[in-house]
């Protein structure tokens, strides 16, 4: 209980003493612009729902508001022009502001992405039978598996290639040349090996079964077989990748695709090997996007003797593009991107600011190009720059208003000089009109009157 009754008090205590700090800081904020405003003399009172309505001297607004004394500094802010912003240097550097120069040069962009490796498509050998048949023994059994040249791959049983043995067979018991080279032609044809062809042409006897060997060094890939299986011409039993060259394909935006050119030195890193770096150039930029990730794709060969490279594996890529010497261009920091336009924040000088739209052209990794909006040695705004933005938005604006209702306001004016003068003239002729008749009245009546006494008499 005691212990609750302390944490209470130290609670209260530093609830105190906050609140106390911060009156304390409160009021010391408030002195300087108290000061600041009472060395000040106004310049004008204005309405704080019309600034058309100016007076010399504080009083009441037609509204019953107080009027609001404008000083110089607001005055001059005023005559900087539409989205200027004007802040002091304190301001400036409290915000951070950081500045850079609107240039023309390189536009040298290096755009980051990745890419996966995957077999030498030139070096990708695909295994198709010439034949139907079924595969009697398979010498390879998993994807992966490393092969030689040379190496036995299947035997398969064909009832055609054992007819062409026969063929063969019979050509050499009847000793004629001819028929003998149709006969080892056609086994070639079927793609029987040569050694398959020597050993029946110096045993005379035919194989039940075939074996063929591998093309090429390499690792196994697309294995679609087993053994048992029935195929025929136009399976693709397996195929047959060499590792000593890779491909690596990188993904690149939309939007960058047109920064790439075939030759770019390309810099690769993978997380496999942390630490490795390959080199090596754009050969080649596909023609076509990817319609799922709106990407490009481009290819990089590289040397993988060492085979540390694998097939699948993720990389990540740095194209250094290679730009030409007529772009004029910014940070890319320094671009504010909105639904509708693309601004930057203009530094006037004199802590003063103004947001201008600008026309985007190539998008690199660190810059961007502007087409138009941007004069070469301007200074564009590269931090604090949102805040600035949307302060030169709403001076712009606010400006745009008060001319709004300053060209309204004078207008209606005119309208109601031109309608008093028109009241004014048309009830001055009637007046005049309604007098005459009621004269005419009288002097009519008064005659009468007189005529009637002069009978009597």
């Amino acid at each position: 209980m005691k212990r609750i009754v302390l944490y209470v008090l130290l609670l209260m205590v530093g609830a105190a003493l906050g609140v106390a700090g911060y009156g304390a800081y409160a009021t010391l904020m408030k002195e300087p612009l108290a000061e600041e405003q009472e060395s000040q003399e106004p310049l004008y009172w204005v309405a704080p729902m019309d600034p058309n309505y100016k007076r010399d001297k504080p009083g009441k607004s037609p509204m019953g508001m107080d009027l609001i004394p404008v000083y110089e500094e607001e005055t001059t802010a005023q005559d900087d022009g539409a989205g200027v912003v004007r802040i002091s240097p304190a301001v400036e550097n409290n915000l951070g502001v950081r500045t850079a120069q609107v240039k023309k040069g390189v536009f040298d962009s290096e755009i980051r992405t990745i890419g996966y490796v995957k077999y030498d498509e030139d070096q990708l050998v695909h295994i198709h039978p010439r034949v139907e048949g079924w595969i009697e023994k398979l010498y390879v059994k998993s994807e992966g598996d490393p092969v030689k040249k040379g190496e036995p791959l299947y035997d398969i049983y064909s009832p055609t290639l054992v007819n062409a043995q026969e063929e063969l067979v019979l050509a050499i018991n009847r000793g004629n040349p001819r028929l003998i080279q149709a006969a080892e032609e056609r086994l070639e044809a079927l793609q029987v090996p040569a050694s398959t062809i020597r050993s029946v042409k110096a045993s005379k006897r035919v194989n039940q079964s075939v074996t063929l060997f591998a093309p090429q060094d390499g690792v196994i890939d697309n294995l679609n077989v087993r053994e048992g299986f029935f195929v025929q011409p136009g399976t693709t039993m397996l195929s047959i990748g060499a590792l000593e060259e890779v491909w690596v394909v990188g993904e690149v935006f939309e939007r960058q695709a047109a920064l790439v050119e075939e030759g770019d030195e390309v810099t690769l890193t993978s997380e496999y090997l942390p630490g490795e770096t390959w080199n090596g150039t754009v050969d080649y930029i596909y023609p076509t996007l990817n319609s799922k990730t709106r990407t490009a794709q481009v290819r990089t060969r590289l040397d993988n003797s060492d085979r540390l490279l694998k097939p699948n594996m993720f990389m990540q890529l740095a194209i250094h593009s290679r730009g030409d010497n007529t772009a004029q261009q910014i940070p890319r920091e320094a671009l504010i991107r909105t639904g509708g336009q693309n601004r930057v924040v203009l530094a006037l000088g004199g802590g003063k600011f103004k947001s201008v739209e600008v026309k985007v052209g190539r998008v690199g990794e660190d810059i961007v190009e502007i087409l138009d909006g941007l004069s070469v040695g301007e200074r564009i705004v590269t931090s604090a720059q949102f805040l600035l933005d949307s302060e030169s938005s709403k001076t712009s604006d606010f400006l745009r208003m008060n001319h709004d209702e300053s060209v309204t306001a004078q207008a209606q004016e005119e309208m109601d000089q031109d309608d008093h003068a028109g009241m004014g003239h048309v009830m001055e002729g009637d007046t005049t009109q309604a007098q005459e008749e009621m004269d005419q009245d009288e002097h009519t009546g008064m005659d009468h009157s007189n005529s009637m006494e002069s009978d009597s008499e």
